[in-house]
């Protein structure tokens, strides 16, 4: 009788546990192994833009070791390569000389052209492939409306999302790895990981306030169930410990969604207000991949022979709405400037520029503080809601394109579910609702400490006694602010105003 072996192919889904695709191999199997590519399709656009300090390939290059030292305790291994996935994967099935190759599914188009790609390399030796949903609860055309149609908007999804679920959905994809399946790695093919050197990274010292793995997200669980019954009352204040902060183990699967979902349900039942709202949020995120997977043409197509973009590449992709796509955006030598303060939070608002300095010192960014610094750039500059989609996707530690691109259209108006296109965010109003004492600020802007809890929102109408005691010069310490708000707001509405009234 043949020995049927298997290769399980990581991605998204850093985890040894309550893995769809992993379970399936060792229940199909009596041989496993498991790999994981650093795909060079995409890292070589990160280099091309100069992040060699990407926080994200330290983070997963450190969730590879603790599942490499799981997987070695139970006489397997962790097999890790750097080259393109669709060369590297029908090598490896070959190599092994396996039967299968089992992975999660992903549902970008890049991804799966990708996988289509390398699901025909392993037809031609015989190889079966195969992928599961994992990464969401519902995929695909699973919630549809009455009419049998795909939603666009978010609260009837919702509805319909929890009339649908049932305890089923949520069950663990139970992995046994203590069956003895798990194959040692033939000596030929086991070398060492590649190194973030190698490859042309740094370390970036992430581990410090993000661990990683499965580990890590284990720990960032436990701690915000201590405080996840008051997450509805905490979410909005970025000085405050509101947040789950396990968007990037959710991103990249060092914690299954399920367990997610499932703790954040279970205390919903049981009346529990912040974990209602969270979960709200987690079916957002199930929401923009729906929105994806049935609208492609919202991302570019990455690994394609013509568009080889990926995280990097974003630029041309089309609005939800089209007819927001007649929007004329500030341009030239005024656009990059304006954008440059921006990004470099020195737009002198200082929440924007204290939420900036958040991203850019630590990869992360409060979730209320996002829609603030999109709705600035967006309705206050006017610059092109993709060039601020793009500064995220470079630097987000959780950077997931569904859920950036629909972030970032929902702040422009241009997406499914959007805020109306009148509605603009004063970021002076915005900070002193959610930053009332001026905590958060003063902790990205200290220069700006001294200012009194009322001045701190807009230093440029405090006093020059005022500013003279906190030893503070405006255009030296602290900038002028680049816009005037109101004036802002008026040249928005004009410009929006060749969109058909909604």
């Amino acid at each position: 009788m043949t020995t049927l072996s298997g290769l399980v192919w990581l991605r998204r889904d850093l985890r040894l546990h309550d893995h769809h695709a992993l379970r399936m191999a060792l229940k199909t199997c009596q041989q496993v192994w498991v790999a994981f590519v650093f795909d060079t399709d995409i890292l070589s656009h990160l280099l091309e833009r100069g992040l060699t300090k990407d926080r994200r390939i330290d983070f997963i290059w450190q969730s590879l070791q603790e599942i490499d030292t799981e997987l070695r305790s139970k006489g397997g291994g962790l097999i890790v390569r750097h080259g393109k996935p669709t060369e590297i994967i029908p090598r490896l099935a070959i190599d092994l000389g396996v039967h299968h190759v089992f992975t999660n599914k992903d549902y970008e188009p890049a991804a799966i052209e990708r996988d289509s790609q390398v699901s025909l390399a392993l037809e031609e030796r015989d190889i079966g492939f195969h992928s599961y949903k994992d990464h969401v609860i519902f995929e695909n055309k699973e919630v549809l409306t009455g009419q049998g149609g795909v939603f666009s908007v978010f609260t009837p999804y919702k509805n319909a999302w929890l009339k649908k679920l049932e305890a089923s959905d949520l069950d663990a994809h139970a992995v046994d790895l203590d069956h003895g399946k798990f194959s040692p790695i033939p000596k030929a093919l086991d070398i060492p990981f590649p190194s973030l050197a190698s490859m042309g990274f740094e370390s970036t010292g992430i581990e410090s306030y993000l661990p990683a793995g499965m580990s890590g997200a284990s720990e960032f669980f436990e701690h915000f169930l201590e405080r996840i019954d008051h997450y509805h009352a905490t979410r909005d204040f970025p000085a405050v410990k509101g947040p789950s902060y396990l968007s990037v183990h959710s991103r990249f699967g060092t914690i299954s969604i399920r367990a997610l979902v499932r703790e954040a349900h279970t205390r919903m039942l049981a009346g529990s207000m912040g974990a209602t709202i969270w979960l709200s949020e987690l079916i957002w995120r199930d929401f923009y991949f729906m929105i994806l997977s049935n609208h492609p043409r919202l991302a570019p197509l990455a690994l394609s022979s013509k568009n080889k973009s990926l995280l990097h590449g974003t630029m041309g992709h089309e609005s939800f709405k089209p007819d927001y796509d007649k929007i004329v955006w500030e341009s030239g030598p005024k656009a990059q400037k304006l954008f440059k303060a921006w990004c470099e939070g020195k737009t002198g608002y200082p929440l924007v520029d204290a939420a900036m300095h958040q991203l850019n010192q630590s990869g992360y960014m409060h979730n209320r503080l996002r829609m603030v610094v999109a709705s600035f750039l967006v309705k206050d500059l006017g610059i092109n809601w993709r060039w601020g989609e793009q500064y995220f996707a470079d630097h987000l530690n959780d950077f997931d394109f569904a859920a950036n691109n629909g972030g970032w259209q929902w702040a422009s108006s241009s997406g499914c579910d959007a805020q109306p296109y009148f509605r603009i965010f004063n970021p002076i109003t915005q900070s002193e609702k959610f930053d009332a004492e001026g905590k958060f600020i003063k902790k990205y802007l200290p220069q700006l400490a001294k200012l009194s809890k009322k001045t701190i929102h807009a230093p440029w109408l405090a006093g020059d006694i005022e500013l003279d005691i906190a030893g503070i010069r405006l255009g030296r310490d602290y900038p002028h602010p680049i816009i005037q708000h109101d004036e802002a707001r008026k040249n928005t509405l004009i410009r929006y105003a060749v969109v058909k009234k909604e």
